[in-house]
Order: C-alpha cells, then sequence, then structure tokens
C-alpha cells in the first residue's frame, strides 16, 4: 500500500510539476524513468542481498529508505535535485516489492499461496487509491511539497515491523551454505531453470514497460486531452478503483484455473484496453477503458507476483525474483520516456498506447509458450 502511494503520488506529482517549474514532455518523462532506474538497481542488489541476509532485513531497509527519500524530495528547488532523490525512492521501492512476496509466498501453505499473494498485492489498489485522494485533496490546496511529506509517515511502519514481524520460515530451515551473487545468477541460466528465466524476463519487461508508460503519464494525458488539472485527478480516481476488482477476482480465479491462464487472460485483456483507451476522444469511453485497463493490468500483476517466486528454489528465490523485477525496471525506464519523446515529436496517443497494446502481446506469448504451471506445487 505504501509502495503504491508512493509511486502514484509521482504520477500526479509530475502533473503539478510540469505547471509549477514549466517542464518539457522530455523532462516529464525522465522523472518517471530516473525512479524505474533506481527500482532496476534496487531489485537487483537487495534481491541478492534477501538471500543472504534475510527477508525481514532487507524488507525494512528498503520500506526507510524509501519513505525517507520521498519525503526530502518534498524539499526540493531544482529539477537534478528531485531526480537525484527520486533514484533513491525508486531503489527502496524496486527492492521491496520482490522480497516482500517472496517473504509471503515462502510462509504461506501451497494451497493458497497464490491467492494470500495477490491478496498483498491488492493492496497496491488500497495505495493508489490514498495517493489519488491525497493528490485531489491535498495538492489543489497545500501544493505538491504537502503531499510528498505525507510519503515520509511509511518509515515509522518499520519500527512496528522489526519488533512484530517473523522472518521466512523457508529461508530460516534453509541451512545450505549461502552462495555468491555469481553463482546463484549463474544457476537462474543453468539447464534446469533457463527457460523459466526467459519467461518471467520477457513477461517483467513487457508489463513493466507498459505500465509505467501508461500509468504514470495518466493524469497528464487526461490534462493533454483537454481536461483541467483537477478534473483530471477525480477522474484518474475513477479509473483507479477498477484496480481492487481486478485484484481480487485474480485472488479468487488464480488457484482455481491456474497461475498461466490468469497471467495470459488478464494480459490480453489489459492490451485490448490500452489500445482503444488511446484513441478514445469522449468522457465515457475514456473512462470506461481506462477503468477496464485499471482492472485487468492491476489483476496480471497480483498473478505475476504470485508466479514468479514459484519458478525457483530457496536458495535462488529472492535472487531469481528480483532479477526479473530489474530487468522489469529497465523496461520502466524506457515506458515514460518513450510517452515523452514521441509526445514531443507530434504523435497521438493512439500510435503510443497501440506501441504498448503490442507490448503486452508479446508478454503474452512469452507465458503461453515458455511458461509452465505452479498451481499447488510445494515450494523446493
Amino acid at each position: 500500500m505504501f509502495d503504491a502511494m508512493d509511486v502514484g503520488i509521482l504520477s500526479f506529482v509530475i502533473a503539478a510539476l510540469a505547471i509549477e517549474w514549466q517542464l518539457s514532455p522530455a523532462e516529464m518523462g525522465w522523472i518517471g524513468s530516473v525512479n524505474s532506474i533506481g527500482m532496476a538497481v534496487g531489485a537487483l542488489g537487495f534481491g541478492i542481498l534477501a538471500d543472504r541476509i534475510g527477508r525481514k532485513n532487507v524488507f525494512m531497509i528498503t520500506l526507510v529508505l524509501f519513505s525517507v527519500a520521498s519525503g526530502l524530495s518534498a524539499l526540493t528547488m531544482t529539477l537534478t535535485a528531485f531526480l537525484i532523490l527520486r533514484f533513491f525512492v525508486g531503489a527502496g521501492l524496486g527492492g521491496e516489492l520482490p522480497v516482500a512476496s517472496t517473504l509471503v509466498s515462502e510462509s504461506v501453505a501451497a494451497h493458497e499461496r497464490g491467492r494470500v499473494v495477490v491478496l498483498l498485492e491488492s493492496f497496491w489498489a488500497a495505495g493508489w487509491l490514498i495517493a489519488a485522494l491525497i493528490a485531489y485533496f491535498v495538492i489543489p490546496h497545500f501544493g505538491w511539497r504537502a503531499a510528498l511529506i505525507i510519503t515520509a509517515l511509511p518509515a515509522f511502519y518499520a519500527i512496528y515491523l522489526r519488533r512484530k514481524l517473523p522472518d521466512s520460515p523457508k529461508y530460516e530451515a534453509d541451512g545450505k551454505p549461502k552462495q555468491s551473487a555469481l553463482e546463484k545468477i549463474k544457476l537462474l541460466w543453468s539447464k534446469k531453470y533457463a527457460r523459466r528465466t526467459l519467461m518471467l524476463w520477457i513477461v517483467w519487461f513487457m508489463v513493466v514497460f507498459s505500465y509505467y508508460g501508461m500509468f504514470l503519464w495518466l493524469p497528464s494525458v487526461m490534462v493533454l486531452k483537454g481536461f483541467s488539472m483537477i478534473k483530471s485527478f477525480g477522474y484518474v480516481l475513477i479509473m483507479t478503483l477498477a484496480q481492487l476488482p481486478g485484484y481480487f477476482s485474480a485472488a479468487w480465479l488464480i488457484e482455481r484455473v491456474g497461475r498461466k491462464f490468469v497471467l495470459a487472460t488478464y494480459l490480453l485483456g489489459t492490451a485490448v484496453s490500452a489500445f482503444v483507451f488511446g484513441s478514445a476522444e469522449t468522457l465515457p469511453m475514456l473512462l470506461t477503458f481506462g477503468a477496464l485497463l485499471s482492472f485487468f493490468n492491476l489483476g496480471a500483476w497480483g498473478a505475476l507476483y504470485a508466479y514468479s517466486p514459484e519458478q525457483y528454489p530457496t536458495a535462488i528465490r529472492a535472487t531469481g525474483s528480483g532479477m526479473a523485477a530489474a530487468v522489469g525496471r529497465i523496461g520502466g525506464i524506457f515506458g515514460p520516456l518513450l510517452v515523452g519523446s514521441l509526445l514531443a515529436a507530434g504523435h497521438g496517443f493512439g500510435l503510443i498506447f497501440g506501441i504498448f497494446c503490442g507490448a503486452i502481446v508479446i508478454g503474452v506469448l512469452a507465458v503461453v509458450f515458455l511458461g509452465t504451471e505452479t498451481k499447488q506445487i510445494e515450494l523446493e
């Protein structure tokens, strides 16, 4: 929830900063992309670290890092200083997400593991809703700095976690000697795991590339389509509400029909919604397909977070999930930059969202042809 609040508020802050600092579309794109550069570094580094010092320790470190850096970014006066702090926010977020899903997947029985991890991810929707509410009620009256100061508060949650949260029982029971980072990466590409690793890397890249390209730009897209900033924030709030049923339906289906079916189906729904949303001009069409985009995309995210840790044994689980997420974050660097550069070159949203539609279809093909079903299989 705190992760999503941070990423969500950034999308609204970009729209407000563009007006206050008179940013070009390319500069707006860089704000989203530097976040993803940090996330790539964090997912890789903290994923490897979590296999060495434990899931809980890394979980707390990353939570404090992104909360404090986000709060400090409220005090910046220049775009350069803002970008530097957003890199550290991204590093914390990027490390925390795969480590959290690994911790939960290792702590839950096989018959309900997928459902519980998707429900964990559903709190992403709650965080986006909080971000949209803060944007709607705080930014117009108190400014974007006040909104960012609120994002520093989750750091205090780490104190509670230190006292109350147990580490993963599978990690603590895994008595094997800890391999070096290089040995872990070699194992990911060994004959046994290479196909799974390739599938995850393709899917993560395509999903994150399209998600950050589309969702970080949503408020700005609505402004550029002619709506006022306040109205745009309100419309994005309505679209965001559709994330919750997207998650809950995916959580319900994932233990019934399996990971592959849910992931592929929800990604296809995302692709179709993105294509129609990009070319929509009327408000009913924008709201309908914006909501469907939220519904399918976030359901797919939940399934992906459940699916990823299940591909590997305990010794390399956080490394494997973290590296797949890191490859995804590279996609997240290019997504917002692509939108900024295409808009600057005079291209319309139809072409931009069509590109994201095509990227998601590639992800679907990777799941269908390279993926193995892991429903209710005991983790190694």
